[in-house]
C-alpha cells in the first residue's frame, strides 16, 4: 500500500511537471486521454485535469463492472494526476526550452512517471485502461491499443489546434514510450 502510494505521488508529479513545465507551453499533444485534454486547453482553455477525469468517468464505469482490479488501481493514479496537472499549472507560464530539447525532455518526464505508476499496477488514464480491457477481450498487446489510441488523439489535434507541431509531438510520444519501457525493465528486474 505505501510501495502504491509513493508511486502515485512521484508517478503524478513526474507527469504533471512534464506536462506543465514543457508541453503546455509549446503547444505540444500526447496521445490518450491526456491528450485529449490537451486539446481542451488549447482549444477551449479548460482545465486540462479536470477534463481528463471528466472523458474518463465512462471509461472507470465500465472497468468497475468488468475487471475491478483495474478500475481500483486506476482510479487513485487517475485522480492524483489530474489534480496535480491542474495543481502545477502556473508552472507553464515559464519560458520553456527550445520545442526539441521540450518535446524530449517532456517525454523523459511523463515516460518515468508513467513507467514508475504501471510498474506498481497504476494507471495514470483512461486510455491506458481501454487498452487493457481490449487487450483482455481480444488477446492483442495492449501496447498496440495504446499506440493506436495515441496516434488517432495525435491526428485529431493535427487538425483542430493549429499550433500543434505534429512532428515534435511524436518524438515526445516516442520518448515516452521508450523511457516507460525502460522503466518497467529497470523495475522487473528488481
Amino acid at each position: 500500500m505505501i510501495k502504491k502510494a509513493i508511486a502515485i505521488l512521484i508517478g503524478s508529479s513526474l507527469l504533471a511537471l512534464g506536462i506543465n513545465l514543457f508541453v503546455i507551453p509549446n503547444h505540444l499533444l500526447d496521445g490518450g486521454i491526456i491528450g485529449l485534454g490537451l486539446i481542451a486547453k488549447y482549444a477551449f482553455e479548460l482545465k486540462p485535469g479536470l477534463t481528463i477525469i471528466a472523458l474518463s468517468i465512462p471509461l472507470y464505469g465500465v472497468a468497475f463492472f468488468f475487471n475491478r482490479t483495474y478500475f481500483y488501481n486506476g482510479i487513485h493514479g487517475l485522480l492524483i494526476s489530474s489534480f496535480l496537472i491542474d495543481f502545477f499549472f502556473p508552472l507553464s507560464f515559464w519560458e520553456a526550452p527550445p520545442i526539441l530539447i521540450s518535446s524530449i525532455l517532456a517525454g523523459i518526464l511523463i515516460g518515468t512517471g508513467i513507467g514508475i505508476m504501471l510498474s506498481a499496477e497504476i494507471s495514470s488514464g483512461a486510455s491506458d485502461l481501454l487498452a487493457l480491457l481490449l487487450a483482455r477481450l481480444t488477446n492483442v498487446n495492449a501496447g498496440i491499443f495504446i499506440f493506436i489510441i495515441d496516434c488517432f488523439v495525435l491526428l485529431i489535434g493535427s487538425f483542430y489546434i493549429q499550433e500543434v507541431t505534429i512532428f515534435y509531438s511524436a518524438i515526445m510520444v516516442i520518448t515516452i514510450g521508450i523511457t516507460t519501457s525502460s522503466i518497467l525493465r529497470y523495475f522487473r528486474k528488481k
